[in-house]
């Protein structure tokens, strides 16, 4: 076993001593001003914590949840694996209560944790990380209610939820502060996403594959002739994220940067990881032998999507415990040398098959060891418990 963990870096090497002790200074700060937020859904949250008994553990409500989403990816796979279908009404049912009972869960965990007084970074680190995770669970499940099949529509669908993510959680480590506009994506879109996979269940998915000009009234016709309802809603998507999302994450920084007197061109850089992870995606799938022609796209998707999980996972634990920001995982190599060898065409589809299923495996069990062993360090300096919760007299003796 000691043999095997050579191969690993430590614990001191993914979160030292030093930076474990800046965890004292933690205070969660967001601001939410969803108008859907305040007069719908924090009623419904505030009563739906009520439903969880008091000894179950926040972190375990929010893994929970996450788990309603992968059980949907599952049924993909299982009914649906063509992502176009169309499936069964039902199916399209389970994708949007699996959405919302993951939003429900995903913003419960945070008032079960005050409920419960076991607040702590690691709620955040462990909240967060399945949230990364869940951009492109969550990618996969609405292509799929949207009829999307193994496309580039499902891959543009990923890279939004993607980098809307990176931007918000770059966002957070310069300003300290989770915000989400009068507009977001946890509420607002997340909100319609559902509604989409209800209206799929109920008139099938084609809907969305008619001519933009028929199926959307008055705006219909101010685009293309032979694109779908489908493509209009990405690019309307697509400009909504950059100028109302990334073009505003950009604009805190930059009142955080000289509020604090530091330079705002020097965070842009920090942009330059998200931006080779998606070329090197981009790039891949372009050049791909198998990919979309062998229907291994989920496959692909799910590895690239644990990758940016890693990615994202460590800018918010070295917001937590201010260490530099982290320009590199070791978990973009294999997306990169994937991207090299198919843009000069050295790939075979049964290479390239075997060269994608070994990046898999090598980035799950990259990341699975980063997550244990940094939870672990995080529950033995704040003497709590991951997935359980600690007597209190365990917590009190750490602080």
């Amino acid at each position: 076993m000691s043999g095997i963990r050579s191969y690993f870096p430590s614990g001191d090497e993914y979160v030292t001593e030093d930076a474990l002790k800046n965890l004292r200074n933690y205070r969660y700060r967001a601001v939410d001003k969803s108008f859907l937020t305040k007069y719908l859904y924090r009623h419904y949250w505030e009563w739906a914590v009520t439903l969880f008994p008091l000894w179950m553990a926040p972190n375990l409500i929010t893994l929970t949840g996450l788990s309603f989403e992968i059980f949907d990816v599952l049924l993909v796979l299982l009914i649906m694996p063509d992502l176009e279908g169309p499936g069964p009404w039902w199916l399209y049912f389970a994708f949007g209560i699996g959405m919302w009972l993951y939003s429900t869960f995903d913003n419960v965990d945070g008032k079960q944790a005050r409920r419960t007084g076991t607040s702590s970074p690691l709620g955040e680190l462990f909240d967060h990380g399945c949230d990364a995770l869940n951009c492109t669970i969550a990618g996969i499940v609405e292509a799929s209610a949207f009829g999307c099949g193994i496309s580039w529509q499902t891959v543009t669908i990923v890279f939004f939820t993607t980098m809307t993510f990176f931007f918000s959680t770059w966002e957070e480590y310069h300003t300290g502060v989770l915000y989400l506009g009068y507009v977001n994506g946890p509420t607002e879109i997340l909100t319609l996403a559902v509604l989409a996979c209800f209206a799929s269940g109920i008139w099938g998915p084609a809907i969305w594959h008619v001519k933009a000009s028929h199926g959307l009234p008055i705006i219909g016709r101010l685009f293309p002739g032979t694109w779908e309802v489908a493509d209009a809603l990405l690019a309307l998507t697509g400009l909504a994220m950059i100028f109302g999302h990334c073009a505003i994450c950009c604009w805190n920084v930059h009142a955080a940067c000289k509020e604090q007197k530091r330079s705002f061109t020097a965070t842009l850089p920090q942009l330059v990881q998200y931006a080779v992870f998606a070329i090197s995606c981009y790039v891949w799938l372009d050049n791909s032998t198998t990919i979309f022609v062998n229907n291994h796209l989920v496959l692909f998707m799910i590895t690239a999507g644990t990758a940016f999980g890693r990615i994202v996972s460590k800018i918010i634990l070295a917001h937590l415990t201010e260490m530099p920001f982290p320009s590199y995982t070791v978990q973009m190599v294999p997306l990169a040398v994937g991207a090299i060898i198919a843009r000069l065409g050295l790939f075979t589809p049964p290479t390239e098959l075997m060269f994608l299923i070994a990046s898999f495996l090598f980035v799950t069990v990259a990341y699975v060891h980063w997550a244990l062993v940094v939870i672990e360090r995080f529950c033995e300096f704040l003497g709590i418990n991951c997935l359980t919760i600690a007597p209190r007299k365990l917590r009190e003796k750490a602080q």
